[in-house]
C-alpha cells in the first residue's frame, strides 16, 4: 500500500478523531494520505487532522484502496491458523492492536500491564482478563484501543470473553517500550 498516495473519499463516513476518539463525519470529496494501516485499522491523515477509520469503512477511500486493505488484512488472519488455546495466542491478538498515532503494538509499547486466563468454563472455553494503561491519561483513544484489544481476544476460538480494563498504576513511562518496539521507533 503506497501511503503517499493521496485519496478522496467517495462517501461521507464516520471517523474517530486522533487522539480525542470522538467520531466525526468526514465528508466526500476529502482528501486523505494512509499514514499507518495496522491490525485492521486505519488511520488517515486530511487538512483536518487525523482521523481512524474501521474496516467496515474502507470503501470510502475507493476501490482500490480498499481491495489492498482487506487483502493485507486477510494475509494477516490467515497467519493465526487453528491451533489449540494457549496464552500466546491472547498476546499475539494484542499484538494486533495499535496505537492510532505509533506505528508500535500495544504490547510492544508495554502498555499491557497484567493478563489473566480464567479455567475453562463447561464448553471448553476461557475468559480473560487484562489490565492496560495508556501513553498518557488524556488520551481520548483509550476506549477505543481497549475494545480493539476486546475483540481481537474474543474472536479467539478458545475465548468465551474478555474484560480490558484501563489502569493508571504505574504510570507508563518509555522505559516500558520492549526491545522490538524501540527498534522499529529507532530508540536503539
Amino acid at each position: 500500500m503506497n501511503f503517499n498516495e493521496e485519496l478522496t473519499l467517495v462517501r461521507d463516513t464516520t471517523a474517530t478523531v486522533i487522539p480525542a476518539g470522538e467520531e466525526r463525519v468526514l465528508a466526500a470529496g476529502t482528501r486523505a494520505v494512509i499514514s499507518q494501516a495496522l491490525g485492521g485499522t486505519v488511520t488517515i491523515r486530511t487538512d483536518s487532522g487525523l482521523f481512524r477509520l474501521s474496516s467496515k469503512d474502507w470503501d470510502a477511500l475507493g476501490a482500490a484502496a480498499q481491495t489492498e486493505l482487506k487483502a493485507a488484512a486477510r494475509a494477516a488472519e490467515m497467519e493465526q491458523g487453528d491451533e489449540p488455546f494457549c496464552d500466546d495466542q491472547v498476546w499475539e491478538a494484542m499484538k494486533g492492536c495499535f496505537d492510532p498515532e505509533i506505528p508500535v503494538n500495544i504490547v510492544d509499547l508495554g502498555l499491557i500491564y497484567d493478563m489473566q486466563v480464567v479455567a475453562p468454563d463447561a464448553d471448553g472455553k476461557h475468559a480473560i482478563n487484562v489490565k492496560m494503561t495508556l501513553t498518557a491519561q488524556g488520551c481520548g483513544m483509550g476506549p477505543v484501543i481497549a475494545d480493539d484489544a476486546k475483540t481481537r481476544i474474543e474472536a479467539l476460538s478458545g475465548v468465551s470473553c474478555a474484560q480490558v480494563d484501563i489502569v493508571w498504576d504505574p504510570p507508563w513511562t518509555p522505559h516500558m517500550i520492549s526491545d522490538a518496539g524501540r527498534q522499529k521507533l529507532g530508540l536503539e
